[in-house]
């Protein structure tokens, strides 16, 4: 079944400036979506429209059969959203806050307390719980977000940058968190800066530019497409000089460190055989980049 489908959607701001220009997008269930793109592409215009912040100009939006703009109370109980901006009570403790946003949902006291109370260990923030919200670091309000949007157990959860500001650890433990819930059945939307994040989570990616959605694939199709990938390398033994390898471009940083870029129709093998036949000992390979953010790069230059 289809979580979320938007036609031809355009938004048009009285400032005359053209955020989407007609865009079609279908999700389905139990996926974990990324939309990708650069600042002022349209992301947060398409976000504020699936949840009803946003007026659109033209076109329709759908949420599990049901119209956003003929049904739109049913359309938006299915929908859980992180907001890129931290926006509860920061006098409140995170039990209240939860529990107050339960109330919005008709869900009783003592079941919103004991769903706050899971959500808050599951998200290893409990011990602020009866704490105010003041007292927490941007990491724990981000994760307090995140369970505020649980609470009434949505079927789609819309994640605007979660993890802005998070730092590595805690975001590994926000990705398997929210890994576990994707692998339940709920439905995930995610817009992040961070592309490693959305190669990890996402199985699926739409990238938008200039209010146009200019790919829309499976991550592995879209990383498929990569023209080159760089290759950091670390030797055993100082280098010298660096051979000369037919098909690859190798770049020197230190004596025990190089660089090679790998085209896509050739492969890590080909590049340790070459290697092994100059003598060279490979120590270590890592990627200089996230390979999804060349190819956004990429497609957002060509476009």
């Amino acid at each position: 079944m289809k979580a979320i489908e938007l036609k031809s959607l355009k938004k048009e701001y009285s400032n005359k400036v053209i955020a989407l220009k007609g865009i079609d997008l279908s999700i389905d269930e139990s996926e974990f979506f990324g939309l990708l793109g650069p600042n002022g592409a349209g992301k947060s215009t398409t976000i504020g429209i699936i949840s009803s912040l946003v007026m659109p100009t033209e076109g329709s939006v759908t949420i599990f059969g049901h119209d956003l703009k003929t049904e739109p109370n049913k359309a938006k109980s299915f929908i859980g959203i992180v907001p890129q901006e931290f926006n509860f009570n920061i006098f409140e403790t995170p039990m209240q806050i939860i529990i107050n946003q339960a109330g919005y949902y008709g869900i009783p006291a003592h079941i919103a307390k004991k769903r706050a109370t899971q959500l808050l260990k599951d998200l290893d923030i409990w011990e602020k719980h009866n704490l105010p919200a003041r007292t927490m670091s941007g990491g724990q309000k981000r994760r307090l977000m995140i369970a505020r949007a649980l609470v009434h157990h949505p079927k789609i959860l819309i994640l605007d940058e979660p993890t802005a500001g998070v730092d590595i650890s805690l975001r590994r433990h926000m990705w398997d968190f929210l890994d576990k819930w994707n692998k339940e059945g709920l439905t995930i939307i995610l817009t992040t800066h961070y592309l490693e994040e959305a190669e990890y989570l996402c199985n699926r990616i739409a990238i938008i530019n200039h209010g146009e959605v200019i790919s829309d694939t499976s991550t592995e199709d879209l990383l498929d497409t990569l023209k080159s990938e760089t290759i950091v390398c670390s030797l055993k033994s100082p280098l010298t000089t660096l051979p000369i390898l037919h098909g690859f471009s190798l770049i020197q940083k230190d004596p025990f460190t190089f660089e090679v870029t790998i085209r896509s129709k050739d492969s890590i093998s080909q590049l340790l055989s070459s290697l092994k036949a100059n003598e060279i000992e490979v120590h270590r390979m890592t990627n200089k980049s996230n390979r999804l953010e060349e190819l956004f790069v990429d497609m957002v230059k060509e476009q």
